[in-house]
């Protein structure tokens, strides 16, 4: 017999939802939502199981990694029960139940150990530069050897057994059996849904929802790609004019992306800028200082300037370290990988089903 949490439903207005009790099960939410079907009542049935508390069958299901948010079942909601919020505060509680650390949990639900941790590598970044005292042109290859090592061991430690315990709750105790054939077959659903996040797509066709698709491709795009300038081709360092244009370019195409997403949280519009968790906030903000701090820096070097305003790459680092140790691993930057791979599991489970 299921277990019922009859605190599950605190638990997720710690995460973010909003008025999801007043639903009444008159199924607006999944007559209005373009990705629901015959044989799927969604989004109501993660509504329904949140409401009673069905809290194993929530940490079981892909479907709230399926849901874009295009704010029609927030919208069209008659009781103002927030369908779309439900679901986007199930997904930061379904990051929580497979992150190992069980930090992810901590940080979406208490801005203050968010904060607090941001102002400790503030801290951190000019006093070991104080401390250990190296050239500039050191502590820039330290920087880089930072970057290098931060992403391999924050995927390594942290997002891969992440990952495997995500596959754990939605794939193997959805079927107890492992097909390695369904595994491979499937594998092209998560390539594509990561880069293109085409399903989105499958929402309601307006203007919104479409320059919505074309900004987060261009801004996957930049970052990727940026990551490969920065780390692979070492920006700051090279003397490589195509590729410092490169990073130029990329830079401003990820400050204007985020800028417009900034502007649009803060306007309130379309409906899936309307409420906004502090976690959004931190990841739109954060990628913006990370585009605008690595421009300026490059700028400064090639200007020559760096050296007497060295303090600007120490502003990169700090922002650079708070990304990498805090918003990847355990914050929205999860979404990013998480939805791909739900993507990729859902594939999964279809094959099985044929």
């Amino acid at each position: 017999m299921p277990t019922i949490d009859l605190k599950f439903g605190k638990k997720l207005k710690k995460y973010g939802a909003i008025d999801f009790n007043a639903c009444y099960n008159c199924g607006t939410c999944t007559a209005v939502c373009s990705l629901s079907t015959e044989q799927e009542s969604f989004p109501r049935d993660m509504v329904r199981m949140s409401v009673l508390g069905k809290s194993l069958e929530v940490n079981l299901s892909l479907k709230p990694w399926l849901c874009y948010y295009c704010g029609e079942c927030t919208t069209n909601c008659p009781q103002e029960a927030k369908p779309g919020e439900l679901m986007m505060s199930l997904r930061r509680y379904l990051t929580s139940v497979y992150d190992w650390t069980k930090l992810s949990g901590v940080f979406y639900r208490n801005l203050a150990a968010y904060i607090i941790v941001f102002v400790l590598i503030a801290i951190a970044v000019p006093v070991v530069y104080a401390v250990t005292e190296p050239g500039q042109e050191q502590w820039m290859h330290y920087g880089h050897l930072f970057e290098m090592f931060a992403i391999a061991g924050v995927f390594a430690i942290i997002l891969l057994p992440n990952i495997i315990r995500m596959w754990y709750f939605s794939v193997w105790m959805n079927t107890k059996k492992f097909s390695l054939k369904h595994h491979i077959t499937s594998m092209d659903a998560l390539f594509v849904h990561m880069f293109t996040q085409k399903r989105s797509l499958s929402c309601e066709a307006n203007v919104h929802n479409r320059i919505w698709w074309l900004e987060h491709l261009a801004l996957v795009a930049g970052y990727l790609l940026l990551l490969f300038v920065t780390v692979f081709l070492d920006w700051f360092g090279t003397e490589s004019s195509a590729i410092v244009y490169l990073g130029y370019i990329l830079c401003a195409v990820i400050f204007i992306i985020t800028f417009h997403f900034i502007l649009k949280r803060i306007i309130k519009s379309p409906e899936k800028s309307t409420y906004s968790h502090p976690s959004d906030w931190f990841f739109v903000i954060w990628l913006f200082l990370m585009g605008i701090t690595a421009f300026i820096v490059r700028l400064f070097i090639d200007l020559q300037l760096l050296g007497d305003n060295f303090w600007l790459y120490q502003l990169h680092m700090i922002v650079l370290s708070q990304w990498a140790l805090i918003i990847v691993p355990f914050g929205k930057w999860t979404h990013f990988l998480y939805r791909s791979f739900a993507m990729y599991f859902e594939n999964i489970l279809g094959a099985r089903e044929k």
